[in-house]
């Protein structure tokens, strides 16, 4: 039988149903075994630049520390990056920090292996990207309070350009189609979902030889509905130089106001 049919789905629907809004034990699985090949750095993965003196992954693992609504955290990295995490914990006091691990060769793999070292306790796993070094705490915790009432929530932003569907992947492609703008939004991270929900859908993806181009994708296949949550876009994922340049403008606004914020209540 298909994941995707209608009996499973109810089954699902079902084990979600006594989803509320208030805090269930939530575990942050954050990937950070790319290989950063668009980074153009062989010296240096993206999650291990330094961004105002701060590796990248250290900003991501800092703002799901702050988070009230997670528990733990769970990091899928680079083997050779491992070693690394422990001097990190001490440095940057990553209480929540408990476990890393090895990531796969894909993506999934990467989740699925952080997922394999989270508590037995979790009932959420926030799945994030390393790279999206941004995000603040604030944003993460709106996303997880959706996420606890409908079972399933990821952070995104309204697109404001008009996004065009091509007829083929070449580079010389035509349009294929035009989606309406105000439907139309860019996923984020972190991506959350009931623990059994992820399960359900990412085991069936491995059985099936699925590959999805994100977690909500994998729950998107087993008909189960992912709310869209509007969060800052600042929340930028750090794929090319260019990337770190705006990091670094948004780092820089952000401490001016901060700053600014301090003066105003001495």
């Amino acid at each position: 039988m298909a994941f995707g049919s209608n009996k499973t789905t109810d089954k699902i629907l079902r084990a979600s149903s006594a989803v509320s809004g208030k805090h269930k034990f939530t575990s942050a699985l954050i990937v950070a075994a790319g290989s950063s090949s668009r980074m153009n750095n062989p010296n240096c993965t993206k999650q291990m630049t330094l961004l105002d003196g701060i590796p990248v992954v250290v900003r991501t693992l800092l703002a799901y520390e702050a988070s009230d609504s997670i528990d733990e955290i769970v990091v899928a990295a680079k083997p050779d990056e491992m070693p690394l995490y422990s001097i990190f914990k001490r440095k940057y006091s990553l209480g929540k920090l408990t476990a890393v691990v090895a990531g796969g060769s894909t993506r999934q793999e990467s989740v699925l292996a952080a997922l394999e070292a989270s508590s037995p306790k979790a009932k959420f796993f926030a799945i994030a990207d390393a790279a999206r070094c941004l995000i603040e705490a604030n944003d993460i915790d709106k996303v997880c309070r959706v996420a606890y009432k409908t079972g399933a929530a990821t952070a995104a932003t309204r697109a404001v350009d008009t996004v065009k569907i091509s007829d083929s992947p070449s580079v010389l492609s035509n349009i294929s189609s035009t989606p309406e703008r105000s439907c139309t939004w860019l996923a984020q991270t972190p991506q959350v979902f009931g623990a059994n929900i992820y399960r359900a859908a990412a085991y069936s993806a491995k059985d099936e030889s699925f590959t999805g181009t994100d977690d909500n994708s994998l729950v998107e296949r087993i008909k189960y509905p992912v709310c869209l949550v509007e969060c800052d876009r600042c929340n930028i994922k750090i794929t090319t130089p260019d990337d770190l340049l705006y990091a670094r403008l948004i780092i820089a606004k952000r401490k001016k106001a901060a700053k600014k914020e301090g003066q105003k209540t001495k």
